[in-house]
């Protein structure tokens, strides 16, 4: 059904992951599997979200939390990450989704996700926001960037602010040399003065910003544009 809803996606292991759907009008061009290290959907995301639905996409935004096992994580990385995605890949290719329309999106440390899913799994592009990790994984079952970035499998575009902390230019660099390294095609961008989600304002209010933040999310809806085919 076209509009906004929520589902759940089977997970190999009976457990089922609470997902939300956000499909376009008519015919989807493919699927987007957006990532999200936040326990709910802040207005500028879903606003996105909406968006990409509008463009053509079919939108799956999985709770990467779901899982109530005493703890109360703040990134989901290693087998739980893969699964959880492939719960997600599953409820698109079974709704006619073809393997290779399907893209990943990732904001902050699921944006490092994001990039973790495509050195595992073969999508149509990927796409991560801010991902730090960059030279020192996350989690123990993280991988660092550096490393897992010549084996990524799928188009990667990785956008970074400048001046955010915890992914310093010097650090940026020896990613994009990195990446560079990989049988795909990659593009990471860095934009001045930003501290931080170049894809959105209101971190860091420059009189850049709107420039900035148009040019971000034109990359971003270009780079699904140009490799889901």
């Amino acid at each position: 059904m076209p509009g906004i809803y929520r589902d759940l996606a089977p997970v190999r292991d009976a457990t089922t992951v609470p997902v939300m759907v956000l499909e376009p009008e008519g015919h989807a061009r493919g699927g987007i599997v957006v990532l999200h290290e936040s326990r709910e959907f802040t207005e500028p995301l879903l606003e996105l979200m909406r968006s990409l639905a509008d463009d053509g996409w079919t939108v799956l935004a999985p709770d990467l939390f779901h899982r109530d096992n005493g703890t109360m994580p703040d990134r989901v990385f290693g087998t739980d990450l893969i699964e959880d995605f492939d719960a997600c890949f599953e409820w698109l290719t079974g709704r006619g989704v073809f393997r290779d329309c399907i893209g990943v999106l990732g904001f902050d440390s699921a944006g490092t996700a994001a990039a973790l899913v495509a050195t595992d799994r073969r999508v149509g592009a990927v796409v991560s926001v801010a991902a730090p990790g960059i030279e020192t994984p996350l989690t123990p079952e993280a991988v660092a960037l550096l490393a897992a970035a010549p084996t990524l499998k799928a188009p990667w575009l990785a956008l970074f602010g400048a001046d955010d902390p915890r992914t310093p230019p010097e650090q940026i660099e020896r990613l994009r040399d990195a990446a560079a390294r990989a049988d795909v095609a990659t593009l990471v961008v860095t934009y001045p003065g930003l501290r931080h989600r170049p894809d959105r304002p209101g971190f860091e209010p420059a009189p850049h910003d709107d420039e900035s933040t148009l040019d971000a999310q034109t990359r971003i809806f270009d780079w699904f544009d140009s490799h889901l085919r």
